[in-house]
């Protein structure tokens, strides 16, 4: 189906104020089951439910409360996992339209980045924004408002969205974009699922003439050349650091600069390169019960002096994959599986530019002293802010995992004063333990989305145990 034709059958119904609830008797005793998210604390008992179509959920969801739903869970902490009752989504992955002239493509909310990569790619399209998973839903990008490597240019995936399909807690699906209940679609990206439970989506590929990036590596020996080589980087389409976590002294902060630009056909022509590689079938899978004992202070700096040295002596520029450049861990399939039975955290957190380079500093110094880095330290530019609770403003960002326990969390309770006090705040789709003050203290239009989920009729209904723990 074209998507001009899919967007006019879309349901139109005005944002009102909800009718009563239909009378509904939900099950008495739900069958509860642990669950939590890809960083495995907290886990928490939740009744699971399957949606298996866009018009079976209002049926599903009636009478319910303490509702919210979930595509992949690849949400690191407690956002997508119900107060009282978790929605599966996954299972809602029709595409319901493409336009190859326009690149505008319509997908139910279930429908993976991995899928629509898949399907795409081969045709010479690629996603406008992706995060550094390929394993998670449209409508869990969009709940999140996931920004990538291309941030600082092109904004986050939410800026890309034209339209989506919204089923409100009265039951009615409404159609939201940047005309018709603005607000509404303002406040859903990065809006973590808590003003209704997004059905499909309608937003535009872009055009790339092969699956190819052209990397260059700039090597960083401290923070300061790190910040300057993000800076000078402005221009480029995709631009991402890896920070070894355990250097101190005068080699804090080093790392690697990752600068990329999608190659031309031609160029991988002559290099003999298929113009659109497929991700290697045989990857590694963590087994469960993995001991968190081997990820330590020696096997980490091992790991991180390695990286380093390997990254350094790689020729640049050069052609790599897709699926390396921008899913580098996808590589490794239960990676979250390292950490053990207690589970991670992953500390993201934002930070305006002006002073960011010694709060950063302070950051990675206590994170080093700490001794439990992981290798998974991410620098970002990011570029202007979004509406809502979208995370990204303007500044950079921080990325670190980090062991599930109390000294972790004493560490970053006090990181997190810091971090709002500079003006930034944390980012929901990796939080797990942030406090209401640190949360508040971030989001200055956090009145005006719990305005709009009061007129909603969502204060109840819809709640995770983030909203429930952060005061939403």
């Amino acid at each position: 189906m074209p998507a001009n034709a899919a967007l006019a059958t879309a349901p139109t119904a005005p944002l009102t104020a909800p009718p009563a609830t239909p009378p509904a008797t939900p099950p008495t005793t739900p069958l509860l089951r642990p669950v939590s998210g890809w960083g495995g604390y907290p886990r928490a008992a939740s009744e699971m439910l399957a949606a298996d179509a866009p018009e079976t959920l209002p049926a599903l969801l009636r009478g319910r409360r303490g509702v919210i739903a979930r595509g992949a869970g690849r949400a690191y902490g407690d956002a997508a996992v119900g107060l009282r009752t978790t929605v599966l989504t996954g299972a809602l992955d029709r595409i319901r339209g493409f336009d190859p002239a326009t690149g505008r493509l319509r997908a139910e909310a279930g429908v993976t980045l991995a899928d629509i990569v898949r399907t795409f790619l081969p045709r010479g399209f690629f996603p406008p924004v992706v995060p550094g998973t390929q394993f998670v839903t449209l409508g869990g990008m969009i709940a999140s408002d996931v920004h990538g490597k291309n941030h600082h240019r092109e904004g986050g995936f939410g800026a890309h969205v034209e339209a989506l399909t919204l089923l409100t807690p009265d039951g009615v699906p409404r159609f939201c974009s940047r005309e018709q209940n603005p607000d509404l679609f303002a406040m859903t990206l990065g809006g973590m699922g808590l003003t209704g439970t997004i059905l499909d989506a309608t937003f535009r590929l872009r055009p790339v003439e092969s699956g190819w990036i052209v990397q260059r590596t700039r090597i960083a020996p401290d923070l300061a050349a790190m910040l300057a080589a993000l800076e000078q980087d402005g221009d480029a389409t995709y631009s991402v650091a890896w920070i070894d976590g355990l250097a101190r002294g005068s080699a804090l902060g080093r790392g690697l600069v990752y600068r990329g630009e999608h190659a031309s056909g031609d160029l991988c022509r002559a290099a003999g390169r298929d113009l659109f590689p497929s991700p290697p079938p045989g990857r590694l899978t963590v087994p469960p019960g993995w001991p968190a004992w081997t990820l330590n202070r020696a096997s980490v700096t091992a790991f991180n002096a390695l990286y380093f040295r390997r990254g350094a002596a790689a020729g640049s520029p050069g052609l790599v994959p897709w699926h390396s450049y921008f899913f580098p861990l996808d590589g490794l399939r239960a990676w979250n599986r390292l950490y053990g039975s207690r589970g991670f955290v992953q500390h993201q957190c934002v930070v305006p530019r002006h002073g960011a380079g010694a709060l950063l500093a302070e950051i990675l110094d206590r994170v080093a002293h700490l001794g439990t880095a992981s290798p998974l330290a991410v620098l970002k530019r990011l570029g202007a802010c979004g509406r809502g609770l979208s995370f990204p403003m303007d500044g950079y960002t921080l990325a670190l995992d980090l062991p599930a326990n109390a000294a972790t969390f004493a560490l970053l309770d006090a990181l997190d004063r810091r971090v709002v006090a500079a003006g930034g705040r944390l980012y929901l789709a990796k939080d797990a333990r942030q406090t209401r003050d640190t949360f508040e203290a971030g989001y200055p239009e956090l009145p005006a989305f719990r305005d709009l989920r009061r007129q909603l009729g969502a204060d109840g209904m819809l709640a995770s145990r983030l909203s429930a723990r952060l005061g939403l």
